[in-house]
């Protein structure tokens, strides 16, 4: 017999003109729009012959695509498969991790290519994109990804698509103050990608505070099998970190140190990691919850400088610093933070992003200032910070404090932005569940009956044990 429904699920949660309506609008629009401004830039377009003659390219090995689509599809794979699975630790909300993920994801990179596209792409009226737009788009939909982490299972797949929107048009202004204003370097978005995601994401979770989740408290657990397929989105985000961070540098010494840098950080994160995940439970057991987050706050904290002269060894003591702060943040921030600031973060967005986030900008902020000739050379150093036309008497000393700046900025933006589309998404139209619905996937999502009954009462001591 079907489990029943929850009470006044149709009154409050009922989607199937709203969503539908939303969905079909927005995608209508996003096919004007790219009828009206996009084309495909010069290394897509037919005319890529005349490109090559016109700049004495001799083999199409370099047009842009080949060098940049390994990167592309890696990074492609974590915010589809890898922020999907992370976030699947739920045991009843598994449909809505992976599912709202892709519908966000999808949705973003779209108007992500527009609205970046317009700030950095646009000649003569036209939206010109290539292999790079596509990256970029990526980064900026990761963004609003890590935001979603902060108030999964609370929110509707129509407040997630109006945040999506608001965020990814913020996400873009703030990229174009800090890369073209600021003129700061941030190949892995530490900045651009994690403190302002994060930020924004904990603002919005805030004003959106539910004081009777408690109601839910016993479905925001996980069980052995969900954790399992929170641990494959862990391993996909940890190996293909290193592309993330170096998807977009420049061809050549840039785009190898940035990988080698996170590389070791990450390593170095995993060890921590385990170490303090052990030390802080009485029992000295490992905790699944550090071992799938923290381990990849070294990825984050070294992407500002990742593409700097860190050092190798300057990278492992980034990742063996960031490992620690993640985790201590999970046994300690976490639970104050509900407590006392009223901030619910469902997947603690706040100590894989958002603290080493804060320390990858200030790791950039200090290995830009320190930067001199003797160690980049002179042409390398001028290369490394772009340190020409407007930029050429720029000193590597002034360029770290512009690096400063551009954390104060992302934060600035993160809370300001938050606030606004935290204050849209409380108004009661948007079909969201009441606080003791929380975390359930048949809110939204018709659920197979064997597994309903498999999920909710697997751990019940009514059931009979399986024969």
């Amino acid at each position: 017999m079907e489990r029943p429904r929850h009470q006044g699920m149709a009154k409050n949660t009922y989607m199937r003109w709203r969503l539908p309506l939303v969905c079909l609008l927005w995608e209508v629009a996003m096919i004007v729009l790219f009828g009206v401004f996009v084309r495909f830039g010069p290394e897509a377009d037919a005319h890529w012959e005349e490109e090559k003659q016109k700049k004495n390219i001799t083999s199409d090995i370099e047009n842009d695509f080949y060098f940049r689509y390994p990167s592309f599809q890696d990074v492609h794979v974590m915010i589809f498969v890898g922020f999907g699975f992370l976030m699947m630790f739920l045991k009843r909300y598994g449909f809505g991790a992976v599912g709202f993920n892709f519908l966000l994801a999808a949705f973003g990179i779209q108007w992500a290519l527009l609205m970046q596209g317009w700030f950095h792409s646009f000649e003569n009226g036209k939206i010109l994109i290539g292999v790079e737009n596509l990256i970029n788009a990526d980064f900026c939909v990761g963004s609003v990804c890590i935001a979603f982490g902060a108030i999964l299972g609370k929110t509707s797949p129509i407040q997630l698509l109006i945040m999506t929107l608001f965020q990814v048009t913020l996400f873009a202004v703030n990229e174009y103050i800090l890369l073209n204003l600021l003129h700061v370097k941030d190949a892995g978005g530490s900045m651009t990608i994690h403190t302002f995601g994060a930020y924004f994401g904990l603002t919005v979770t805030c004003i959106l505070y539910r004081p009777n989740l408690e109601q839910s408290k016993d479905k925001q657990g996980s069980v052995y099998h969900s954790d399992l397929f929170a641990m494959i989105g862990t391993l996909y985000l940890w190996m293909y970190w290193p592309s993330f961070n170096s998807a977009v540098s420049e061809h050549g010494d840039a785009q190898h140190r940035a990988a080698i840098n996170t590389y070791c950080s990450l390593a170095a994160c995993v060890l921590t990691t385990m170490a303090f995940s052990s030390m802080l439970q009485k029992k000295g057991k490992l905790d699944m919850v550090h071992i799938q987050n923290a381990t990849l706050a070294g990825g984050v904290a070294v992407g500002t400088s990742a593409e700097m002269m860190l050092t190798p060894y300057g990278a492992l003591i980034v990742g063996f610093i960031s490992g620690i702060v993640s985790t201590v943040g999970y046994v300690y921030l976490t639970p104050f933070l509900e407590s006392r600031l009223h901030i619910q973060d469902t997947c603690g967005i706040h100590n894989l992003h958002a603290m080493p986030g804060l320390i990858g900008g200030i790791v950039g902020a200090i290995t830009a200032a320190a930067a001199t000739e003797d160690v980049y050379g002179k042409e390398g150093l001028t290369k490394a910070f772009d340190f020409t036309g407007p930029y050429q008497t720029r000193t590597p000393s002034v360029q770290g404090g512009f690096q400063a700046a551009g954390i104060v900025v992302s934060l600035l933006m993160a809370f300001a932005g938050g606030a606004l589309v935290g204050a849209i998404l409380k108004l009661p139209i948007w079909g969201d569940a009441s606080d003791e619905n929380c975390f359930e996937d048949d809110i939204y999502w018709e659920v197979p009956e064997d597994e309903e009954s498999d999920v909710y009462h697997m751990h019940s001591p009514d059931k009979a044990a399986s024969p």
